[in-house]
């Protein structure tokens, strides 16, 4: 992956908004990157990247296990991610993350934080998406009048450096939105591009007597996504299991102070 370049900023003194700087090289001269396409990228790329404001303030920090062991190890592996993102010899990680858990558990805070900190560290085009807005949109570009195409709502999707895809299972498995599920996660998992998945659907059944949780088959991701794409999550993800209490209610409640 080459390093990301914003648009220069206009009325720039050392390049004048053109976003080139010539260096002398004792010829024509050598053109090189202006430093205003670098300065405040981070930020730009988080900008661009679709996270929610709602999810804009989540980061590792924010994310308070509360003394749950499952939480403390899921905030843990996703450190070990980030540290170990970029390897020795410069390649980044091309598999990504499964956080699992029900609603409320912080699998979209961990997976947002992930995702805003790989951009901020590395200057990646990074891209936050839920899936049921996904479906809706590209639904939309079903009418004449739209002005967008099937394809300008993909493509950024599939090409992004980094995704975060948010609910995965959570559409009525039709035959239509298993094949666009199926274009998005084999068109990323043959471009070996990480994916940051978030379900409330388990790959496998629970151990039996787990507290919290129950083994039911409809819990399974593969009620929900055909069996080839659960077989692609198990190459291409890590699972983060979070079964815990609703997360989301304790921090309101330490909020409130109750």
């Amino acid at each position: 992956m080459l390093e990301a370049l914003a648009p220069p900023k206009e009325g720039c003194p050392r390049c004048g908004g053109r976003g080139w700087v010539i260096e002398e090289d004792g010829g024509a001269g050598r053109a090189r990157p202006c430093d205003c396409r670098l300065e405040d990228l981070g930020p730009r790329l988080i900008d661009a990247s679709g996270i929610p404001p709602r999810y804009r303030s989540c980061t590792l920090a924010s994310f308070k296990p509360s003394g749950d062991p499952r939480l403390q190890e899921a905030l843990a592996v996703c450190r070990r991610y980030l540290d170990g993102f970029l390897s020795t010899d410069g390649q980044f990680r091309q598999t990504g993350l499964l956080f699992v858990g029900p609603p409320g558990s912080g699998k979209t805070h961990l997976a947002v934080a992930v995702l805003a900190e790989l951009i901020s560290r590395y200057r990646l085009r990074g891209r936050f998406v839920d899936f049921n807005s996904l479906i809706h949109q590209i639904q939309s570009t079903f009418d004449p009048a739209s002005p967008e195409s099937k394809h300008d709502v993909l493509d950024p999707v599939i090409g992004a450096e980094v995704l975060v895809l948010d609910e995965l299972g959570a559409q009525k498995p039709t035959a239509w939105v298993q094949d666009v599920l199926y274009l998005v996660m084999n068109s990323r998992y043959t471009r070996q591009l990480p994916t940051l998945f978030t379900s409330n659907y388990r790959l496998e059944s629970a151990s039996p007597g787990r507290a919290g949780t129950a083994a039911g088959e409809a819990e399974l991701l593969s009620s929900r996504i055909p069996a080839m794409l659960v077989s692609r999550l198990y190459e291409m993800t890590q699972p983060v299991l979070l079964d815990c209490a609703d997360f989301r209610r304790e921090v309101k409640a330490k909020r409130s102070g109750v």
